[in-house]
C-alpha cells in the first residue's frame, strides 16, 4: 500500500477542510449527532439541524429525557425519521447502562441502536483516536476509483474489499483526521459527477483516472425497485366554540413516517357529497415526495363540518387548532401542504 496517498490526503484536508462545528470537538455525543444527521443529508442542509438539535439537547442526559414527539419535531423535514427514533433509544440506553457517559469501546458503540460500522468507526476514530475506518458513500467512491475496485460497492464483497484497503491506509496516529479527510475529499474533490481530476493531487495514483474509467466507478448493483403509492387525505375543519380546529392522526405501525402526524386517509369521499352539514372547501394540487424505496403522490380534500365532528375514539386521532401545530412533528409533504394551502384557507375563514 502506498502510504504516500494517506499523507497527501491528510495534507489536502489540512488545506481544504470546511469550517464545521463538529470538527472542533472530540465530544463523542456531538460527533454522534453530526454523523447521524449527515446520513443521507447534505452538509448544507444538515448544519442548521445540527445546531438546533445540540442547542436543545446539548448532552446525552437532555436527549435521554426528551419525548419521542419532541425529538421528531426537531427532526421534521430532515427525513429518514428512524434515525431520530434510534438516537433517542440509544441515548436512553447510554443514560441507564453507562451512566450517561458515551461508551469508548468500538464494539459497545456498535451495539447501540441505529449505529452501524460506519458511524461506530467515525465516533471511535474522531472521539477516541482508535484506528477504525468510517466507510460512507464518499469513501467508497474515492477508494473504488483510486484502486480500481470494480466489485459493486453496495455489495458485501465490495464493502469488505474497501474496508481491507482502508485498514491498510488509515493513519494510526491521526485516525480521526484520516477518516474525515477521505470523506471530505469525496464530498469536495472526487465527486459523483464532474470530479476535479485536472487539479486532483492523487490523479497520478488513481487507477480510474489512469485507465479512463472515472465515470464507470464506483460500480453499483442494480437500482432499488420503487413502489408507487397514492395517498388521499381528508382535512376536516370545524369550530369548537369560536376556534377553528382540524383532525390529525398519529401514524403507527411499521410504515413510513412512523409516529409522525398526518391527516385521516380515506379511500372514497362519496358519503359527503349530498350532506348539507358538510361542505367541500378545496381540493389541493397533487403533492409528490420521493423516498428511497417509494414515490408518494398525495391529494388533500379540505371539508368544513357545520357541527363539531366527534373525534374517533382512538389515541392516534387528535383535534387541534392552528396554534398547536408547532407541537406535532409532520412529514415534509404534510407540512408543505399545511403551509401552502391549509393555513391560507384557515386565515380566510378567520378574517
Amino acid at each position: 500500500m502506498d502510504m504516500n496517498i494517506t499523507k497527501i490526503l491528510l495534507e489536502w484536508y489540512g488545506d481544504h477542510k470546511r469550517d464545521l462545528p463538529w470538527r472542533k470537538t472530540r465530544d463523542p455525543y456531538l460527533i454522534w449527532v453530526s454523523e447521524i444527521i449527515l446520513q443521507q443529508t447534505r452538509v448544507e442542509q444538515g448544519l442548521e439541524y445540527y445546531l438546533n438539535f445540540v442547542d436543545k439537547y446539548p448532552d446525552i442526559r437532555s436527549l435521554a429525557r426528551a419525548s419521542e414527539q419532541e425529538v421528531l419535531k426537531m427532526w421534521q423535514g430532515l427525513g429518514y425519521y428512524s434515525r431520530a427514533r434510534n438516537m433517542l433509544s440509544a441515548a436512553k440506553i447510554i443514560f441507564v447502562d453507562y451512566g450517561g457517559t458515551f461508551p469508548a469501546d468500538y464494539n459497545n458503540i456498535l451495539k447501540l441502536k441505529g449505529i452501524g460500522q460506519y458511524t461506530a468507526g467515525a465516533i471511535a476514530s474522531i472521539a477516541f483516536n482508535q484506528p477504525f475506518p468510517a466507510m460512507d458513500g464518499n469513501v467508497k467512491r474515492v477508494i473504488s476509483r483510486l484502486f480500481g475496485v470494480d466489485t459493486p460497492v453496495n455489495s458485501g464483497k465490495g464493502a469488505k474489499r474497501i474496508n481491507e484497503i482502508l485498514l491498510e491506509m488509515i493513519d494510526h496516529h491521526k485516525p480521526g483526521d484520516f477518516n474525515q479527510a477521505i470523506m471530505e475529499f469525496g464530498a469536495l474533490n472526487c465527486k459523483p459527477k464532474n470530479p476535479l481530476c485536472d487539479t486532483c493531487p492523487l490523479s497520478h495514483a488513481c487507477q480510474a483516472h489512469l485507465s479512463g474509467r472515472v465515470d464507470k466507478l464506483p460500480v453499483m448493483d442494480r437500482k432499488i425497485k420503487q413502489k408507487r403509492r397514492s395517498f388521499h387525505y381528508l382535512v376536516m375543519l370545524s369550530k369548537n366554540k369560536k376556534e377553528l380546529v382540524f383532525m390529525i392522526r398519529k401514524r403507527t405501525g411499521n410504515d413510513i413516517w412512523k409516529n409522525m402526524y398526518d391527516f385521516p386517509e380515506l379511500e372514497t369521499f362519496e358519503s359527503y357529497k349530498n350532506n348539507s352539514r358538510v361542505k367541500l372547501i378545496k381540493t389541493s394540487s397533487v403533492y409528490k415526495h420521493q423516498l428511497t424505496h417509494q414515490l408518494i403522490s398525495a391529494k388533500f380534500y379540505i371539508y368544513y363540518f357545520r357541527s363539531l365532528f366527534t373525534v374517533h375514539r382512538s389515541p392516534e386521532y387528535i383535534a387541534i387548532g392552528p396554534g398547536q401545530l408547532d407541537q406535532y412533528p409532520f412529514p415534509r409533504l404534510i407540512d408543505k401542504f399545511i403551509q401552502q394551502e391549509l393555513m391560507p384557507e384557515i386565515k380566510k375563514m378567520q378574517d
